[in-house]
């Protein structure tokens, strides 16, 4: 059973905007609106107090992948990124056969059902082979409605998104599939025109698939899907910030355009996040991950990432000089409303999950805290 906490004096990140010698009442599992009677008093002076991070869209860590490992290594793979802050996890898979992909789904959805994972996200079959990056290419099929529908049942009621390249022949119509069943529709690795990009938005879709990765480049006459996904105010739009996937000005570009309440970091990780360098298989591809860069060995296409959320945030605020209360929306309260989880979780508010994240200073990542519990115990001596 989880104690009664107050964690005292710390610089708190709440929707309103940041307190300065702030409180975190904790009750069992709760954020409390008062200090609950005999409460450990931590004391947290000179940290920040942040919400627990939500990643829409990760495929593994630990040395496990969300796409072919066990139960137990699952666990393991989702109690990696725990410990870098990510209390929240949407477990994503990669291309595979439908049938592969349907018992997967069953899988994960058990695991949803129990509260470990957020859902399920389908990154795949369903996206273009011109935009292909780390999917097998004879795996990949066409969005056919039908089939979308077969992998939403195989998930009983947790999938949470599906990436569609829309251009392709069946897109449009799995894009209202999708919204009429209240499950994401996020366009990527995707060829699409910007009028194409435009219709798939009218149709429902609401995400923006690793922004700018797997998808044509801005052009000055043929503006593309990043054209019309930034400027739409109906879309979120990921954003992977390991210095790896973006130049950090495509990311200030995206926040200045979209702004920061339509922004969603996300790794994107694969097995190695949080494990280390070495070969490893990304659905039925190969990886080789060098120096924390993960790339298919043939081909060389970047595989995923090995980034965990917590230094996603501190390049965001160290590197990229952005603002932390709007670090804080695109790694907790952006995503968790996507979710249809806000009410839960995404921020530091009287009656929401007991999550949340500690960091010192320099934002490095110092304690974390999973409905009530300590994940990472905080030392802050």
């Amino acid at each position: 059973m989880a104690a009664s906490k107050v964690l005292a004096g710390a610089r708190v990140v709440l929707p309103t905007g940041i307190v300065t010698d702030g409180r975190v009442n904790v009750e069992g599992t709760r954020i409390a609106g008062t200090a609950p009677a005999g409460a450990e008093i931590i004391d947290v002076r000179d940290h920040w107090v942040v919400p627990g991070f939500v990643d829409i869209h990760n495929h593994g860590g630990g040395g496990a992948s969300f796409t072919s490992g066990s139960v137990e290594e699952i666990l393991q793979g989702v109690h990696t990124h725990r410990l870098h802050g990510t209390t929240t996890v949407v477990a994503s898979t990669v291309t595979g056969d439908m049938h592969g992909l349907a018992e997967r789904a069953g899988l994960l959805s058990e695991l949803a059902e129990q509260g470990d994972i957020a859902g399920i996200h389908f990154e795949g079959p369903f996206i273009s082979p011109c935009r292909k990056g780390a999917h097998s290419e004879e795996l990949l099929r066409d969005p056919d409605p039908a089939e979308v529908r077969k992998l939403i049942d195989a998930a009983r009621g947790q999938a949470r998104m599906v990436t569609l390249a829309t251009e392709l022949p069946g897109g449009i119509d799995s894009v209202r599939l999708l919204a009429e069943r209240g499950v994401i529709a996020a366009i990527g690795h995707t060829d699409a025109t910007y009028e194409q990009t435009r219709e798939a938005i009218d149709a429902g879709a609401t995400v923006a698939t690793h922004l700018f990765n797997a998808m044509p480049v801005l052009g000055h006459r043929a503006p593309g899907p990043i054209a019309a996904l930034l400027e739409d105010e109906r879309v979120t739009v990921e954003l992977i910030n390991d210095g790896t996937h973006l130049h950090p000005a495509s990311l200030q570009l995206a926040f200045h355009h979209a702004g920061a309440d339509r922004v969603a970091f996300i790794t994107d990780a694969m097995d190695a996040a949080g494990f280390g360098d070495g070969r490893y298989m990304l659905g039925p591809l190969e990886v080789e991950v060098a120096d924390g860069v993960a790339r298919l060995v043939e081909g060389g296409s970047i595989a995923g990432s090995t980034l965990t959320l917590d230094r996603a945030f501190q390049r965001a605020v160290t590197i990229d000089k952005l603002p932390v209360e709007d670090v804080v929306a695109a790694l907790a309260a952006n995503p968790a409303r996507l979710l249809g989880a806000y009410d839960k979780v995404g921020s530091l508010e009287p009656g929401k999950d007991a999550d949340l994240v500690i960091l010192d200073a320099g934002f490095g990542l110092k304690g974390v805290m999973r409905k009530g519990e300590w994940v990472v115990e905080p030392h802050l001596g």
